[in-house]
């Protein structure tokens, strides 16, 4: 449940605040005439994620079982690789994000008639289209891979957390440390996709397209099996196995070590330039 919780959080406060950015800036330069297109671009970007959502889930219904778990092992796959995607682009774009949106409508709402407003409708949707996209991935790949139950409540709750604290954001209401939120939930994040990487190539065995290093490390299904209430929340939140092979504990390790040393590090256009030696004369 607290896997899905905080990934929609994290998803849904990055589509708020993009959200209020804009409406806060229309408000600023008195542009509100304007302010309803933003709500028609939020609805169809929502729309369209809940429609592809259900989509992926009725034709991989129908889907014999090997062909299900290459499915699973795919959706994983692209979950991790946009999730480490996600978090890497916004702790580089999060210091020019602001200016950037603020360009783009002034460029939209040059355009005269309808074409502003569509041209406006396009960069809401856009964005909030992007999280949402991301967050069917997300979700799609822990609720094939995580025996909780809980997990939809815990997206649910996420949602509705993001929304709560983009308004209070906006309305000045709410003051977040945005800069530890993302660079925790980013580590969180890294944690999570980890889990889900190992849990795809334990799906891609099953679909009897990788058979190699089968041993297994160690077995705790009698210490912490993952029926129990610390093994259902470890198998949603990291993607705990009581008896994983020897592929499932690499690649896990292997992610870890080279997303959780490059993480912290500081993106290129934030380091600091090298200083001018003088020309030997």
């Amino acid at each position: 449940m607290l896997a899905p919780f905080l990934i929609m959080l994290r998803e849904g406060l990055e589509a708020a605040l993009i959200v209020g950015i804009i409406a806060g800036y229309l408000r600023q330069t008195g542009r509100r005439e304007w302010l309803p297109a933003i709500w028609v671009g939020v609805f169809l970007a929502v729309a369209m994620s809940l429609f592809a959502g259900a989509a992926i889930q009725l034709v991989s219904a129908g889907f014999p079982q090997k062909m299900q778990e290459l499915f699973e092992a795919l959706i994983g796959l692209v979950a991790v690789a946009v999730l480490v995607g996600m978090v890497f682009w916004m702790r580089r774009a999060a210091r020019s994000i602001r200016a950037e949106l603020h360009a783009n409508i002034d460029e939209a709402l040059a355009y005269k008639g309808s074409a502003g407003t569509w041209a406006l409708i396009g960069i809401v949707f856009l964005a909030v289209a992007r999280e949402g996209l991301e967050s069917v991935f997300f979700l799609l790949a822990i609720f094939q891979q995580s025996q909780d139950s809980a997990a939809p409540i815990g997206a649910l709750l996420g949602l509705i957390g993001a929304v709560g604290a983009g308004w209070g954001i906006y309305a000045g209401a709410l003051r977040l440390d945005l800069r530890r939120f993302f660079r925790w939930t980013g580590v969180f994040i890294l944690l999570v996709a980890a889990g889900l990487l190992a849990g795809s190539v334990r799906a891609l065995h099953e679909a009897g397209l990788w058979n190699g290093l089968q041993g297994r490390v160690f077995d705790l299904s009698r210490t912490l099996p993952e029926s129990s209430p610390l093994g259902t929340v470890l198998s949603g939140l990291l993607g705990y196995r009581e008896a994983p092979t020897l592929g499932e504990a690499l690649v896990w390790g292997i992610f870890l070590a080279v997303t959780l040393v490059l993480f912290p590090r500081p993106p290129p256009e934030a380091l600091p330039a090298r200083p001018q030696t003088a020309a030997p004369k």
